[in-house]
């Protein structure tokens, strides 16, 4: 949450009631509500016992929660009031379960967890009148019974980034029309550049993308790019990569982006079939020189109440499913050429040697990535936390590129202002070495695109 003090409760602390999903989601949250009350139902903390084992990053998430509460207890107990979190920050108290109100009784029949939780934080309103009281949880279900209970309830918000900065990130490529004078400078002049303060008062951010057209109409478009170092508006050129040529001008931008090597972090968004995935391969493919090692990965996220652990075969096998759009992408790019061609001998030759390999991200924790180029496809599937995770595990002379579609999310405790793709961008946005590009027209085919608008 990033709530202060209401103004009808001037110098009182508010109380809020943290869900299990909360402190798996980020494991710092309890220091995250400044000098407002914490009450962790002791529901949450048997819920949060259950993840402790494992390297994945619920796992971390639990251990590094049980870690700072036990820390910050300092083998005291927490007593009636609590204890102080740290200087500037409230007090915390593990509360024992408690039943739901005779009233409520019968609405919620079912012993579990969450209907705990719930009860309990029922139980702190009631015994706290006159206190602002809410129930923090990223479950959709668990905030609508919530509110059929009469009981207040928030999503935690501290790494959501604002609907109104999401929709700047989509509209960052700048439009508009410049002096026929200006457009034969860029198109064909010597340099192919211009200097900003022709085009705009304010200097533009690292990166800042253009599509001019010419003043008075006719003539083609001109893609551009703004290049902090010279102070210049360059022009962005149709390029190829590995057989694959850009079909739209978002495409053009994101296949400049990807195989410019000073742009070392890209983030390519968009929807079904507008090309991230086959972009950023394509890109990799291309450079294979210049980098030791070619690594794909997406996140396994599991639908429904399956696990890996159901699917039949070793890890290789299991993972199989997972990532086999990548494997797909990759045929579209070697259908380019004939079988036996040089080219796709280079790629059956890279898969061999393992210079081109895909893995599960859960194999990334704890290595350090130098001189490799990293895609990591489905990126709106990742936490904040997650993505901070792989962006440190570069090394020197890496690349890496994100893709992903933020309006299209499996992960329960996600959404398009939550994810991790959402956070690289808006964090990263203004330095030179990430580029962010927002892909709009998907590419896919006729059926794919029609499908996209109208269903």
């Amino acid at each position: 949450m990033r709530r202060g003090k209401t103004e009808t409760n001037m110098g009182k602390p508010k109380i809020f009631v943290l869900d299990t999903n909360v402190i798996l989601h980020d494991h710092l949250a309890i220091r995250q509500f400044r000098d407002n009350d914490l009450i962790i139902p002791t529901a949450v903390i048997e819920e949060a016992d259950k993840f402790k084992k494992g390297n994945d990053t619920l796992s971390y998430h639990a251990r590094g929660f049980m870690r700072d509460l036990d820390k910050i207890s300092d083998g005291r107990s927490f007593g009636k009031d609590g204890i102080r979190i740290g200087k500037g920050l409230g007090r915390i108290k593990v509360e024992p379960n408690h039943p739901f109100p005779p009233e409520l009784a019968d609405l919620f029949k079912d012993d579990t967890q969450d209907h705990r939780i719930l009860a309990t934080a029922i139980w702190v309103r009631d015994s706290h009148p006159g206190t602002f009281v809410a129930l923090v949880t990223k479950d959709v279900n668990l905030r609508l019974k919530a509110k059929a209970a009469g009981m207040e309830v928030q999503d935690y918000l501290t790494d959501k980034v604002g609907d109104d900065r999401l929709e700047i990130r989509q509209k960052e490529l700048v439009e508009k029309e410049l002096d026929p004078q200006l457009m034969q400078s860029l198109c064909y002049g010597p340099d192919n550049c211009i200097p900003w303060e022709a085009v705009q008062d304010v200097r533009p951010a690292p990166n800042q993308l253009y599509k001019f057209s010419w003043k008075g109409g006719g003539g083609e478009t001109a893609c551009a790019r703004f290049v902090s170092d010279s102070g210049n508006i360059v022009l962005v050129r149709a390029r190829q990569a590995f057989g694959i040529k850009p079909r739209n001008d978002e495409q053009k931008m994101a296949l400049d982006a990807c195989l410019n090597p000073k742009i070392e972090l890209v983030a390519l968004t968009g929807g079904a079939g507008t090309g991230k995935t086959l972009l950023a391969l394509a890109s990799a493919l291309e450079q294979e020189r210049d980098y030791e090692q070619i690594i794909l990965s997406r996140p396994t996220v599991i639908l429904g109440n399956q696990d890996i652990g159901f699917l039949p075969g070793d890890q290789k096998s299991k993972m199989g499913p997972f990532l086999q759009p990548l494997m797909d992408n990759l045929s579209v790019i070697k259908d380019q050429f004939r079988p036996g061609s040089r080219e796709a001998q280079r790629i059956d030759s890279m898969i061999s040697m393992e210079k081109l390999v895909i893995e599960p991200l859960a194999y990334i924790r704890g290595r350090s990535l130098g001189k490799c180029f990293f895609i990591i496809d489905e990126a709106q599937n990742l936490t904040p936390h997650e993505v901070k995770t792989i962006i440190t595990r570069a090394g020197e002379g890496t690349k890496m590129v994100f893709t992903g579609d933020v309006f299209q999310i499996d992960q329960p405790y996600l959404d398009e202002w939550s994810n991790g793709l959402t956070h690289l961008s808006e964090k990263m946005s203004g330095q030179k070495l990430f580029q962010h590009v927002f892909l709009r027209k998907g590419e896919r085919s006729a059926l794919s695109e029609l499908a996209s608008k109208l269903l």
